[in-house]
């Protein structure tokens, strides 16, 4: 299914009025505001190929018809989301559920709708039809070596797939862990992952990164074995230059003082990028931004400061990737909204004035630097998001075009009603 780009002009012009009035006033509010609207056209979110379908409880999962049935139909519905706001021009890949037949044909397909490939992620998390061994006791941490080799060599294949199609960074996330006091020496399973790791890194191209997940619990309970951001950034430090820590939001204790992470690793240099999510009790997988947009803000406060620091680019220098999906929304309408978020709280970021915020820390002015980022934060910046839209060819209001020209009803007319998305 593809949007015309006649559609989304037509849809542009019956908001047109209205939105240049509220670009006027928040022109008005915001200094060097076409900086911030050149930032966020360049600025760009990948799409996880695992969103695009209806996700699941440990209880239930409630398919809500129309979803990608085949790694074809997947990029096909990225290419809806990056027409509708142009901000989601690459889809990210997990492996086994995304091996392409054809490479070639997998390349074209994605830049016929103008996307890229992102991260390619590793899944040592579940057991696969084919394998040999299980990975109920973990994968890089098991005891048994064998166990450990085949998670190394799934690793290996998965960074050959990502040659493959073009992209420059491998994702790894590890359920392993222990949920009872006994069960795992945690020194010989920290040595057997980071052997494990030292084998897959062996393995990255020149111009490769890897990115290394962090989680404090869940599946296992008791411990795991990258838990929190510390123990990410022991590992890839010791790995080398192409090792980075992945912050995903939904991987804290709660209370957690992201933002703070995010600087730390900013300033150590092993900040590898984001997965960006909102929860209210652990990994909720929640829509970016739905229950959190003040730390949302505050993290972006935080990156925009560390990235001008130290001379990064924006756009290119971090990977960017949601890493959320639910069971009560339509998973495009949902990706949209976070995309959405995530561009607003990047706005508000680029918007403080930093040279009078240095001005307020230096001088213990803790009121002034208080009303400086919550200014900041209360600053309405939706207009500037749209006009980077706009400028670019998508539509001012993603969400209401794609309500409007019922998408959804349309891929369960090409689809079918009970299509459930593969890998889920």
């Amino acid at each position: 299914m593809l949007i015309e780009s006649n559609k989304i002009a037509s849809h542009n012009d019956g908001l047109l009025k209205s939105h240049k009035n509220k670009l006027v006033f928040t022109a008005s509010e915001i200094g060097e505001t076409e900086n911030i609207i050149q930032k966020l056209i360049d600025f760009q979110i990948a799409i996880p190929s695992w969103a695009l379908g209806t996700g699941g409880t440990r209880f239930g999962r409630f398919p809500g018809g129309g979803e990608p049935r085949s790694l074809e139909e997947k990029i096909e519905d990225v290419g809806l989301l990056h027409a509708l706001n142009n901000a989601s021009g690459a889809i990210s890949l997990h492996i086994p559920w995304d091996i392409p037949t054809d490479h070639q044909a997998i390349k074209n397909l994605a830049a016929q709708h103008h996307l890229k490939f992102d991260a390619v992620n590793s899944n040592t998390f579940q057991d696969q039809a084919t394998q040999e061994y299980s990975y109920k006791y973990g994968s890089l941490q098991n005891v048994n070596k064998a166990v450990r080799k085949q998670a190394v060599a799934h690793n290996i294949e998965v960074i050959q797939q990502g040659i493959a199609l073009g992209s420059e960074s491998l994702t790894v996330w590890l359920a392993d862990g222990s949920n009872f006091p006994g069960q795992l020496n945690f020194r010989k399973a920290y040595q057997n992952t980071l052997e494990s790791l030292e084998e897959i890194y062996a393995a990255l191209p020149s111009n490769w990164k890897m990115f290394l997940e962090y989680k404090c619990a869940e599946p296992n309970f008791y411990s795991t074995t990258v838990a929190d951001w510390g123990q990410s950034y022991s590992y890839v430090k010791k790995l080398g230059d192409k090792a980075f820590t992945l912050v995903d939001l939904g991987h804290h204790l709660p209370n957690a003082n992201i933002e703070q992470i995010v600087s730390l690793l900013l300033m150590e240099e092993k900040l590898g990028g984001f997965h960006f999510n909102d929860s209210k009790y652990g990994d909720d997988d929640l829509t970016a931004g739905a229950l959190k947009p003040y730390q949302l803000f505050l993290i972006f406060n935080e990156l925009v400061e560390g990235m001008d620091a130290r001379g990064m680019n924006h756009a290119k220098d971090l990977g960017w990737m949601i890493d959320a999906s639910h069971n009560v929304k339509d998973p495009m309408e949902d990706l949209l909204q976070s995309v959405e978020a995530i561009m607003v709280a990047y706005a508000q970021a680029l918007s403080v004035d930093r040279k009078a915020l240095e001005i307020a820390q230096n001088e213990n002015d803790v009121v002034t630097a208080q009303e400086i980022l919550q200014n900041a934060f209360r600053t309405d910046v939706r207009a500037l998001v749209a006009e980077a839209r706009l400028r670019s060819g998508a539509a001012l209001n993603p969400v209401g075009l794609y309500r409007d020209l019922k998408v959804r009803n349309g891929l369960i007319t090409e689809r079918g009603f009970k299509t459930i998305a593969t890998g889920l």
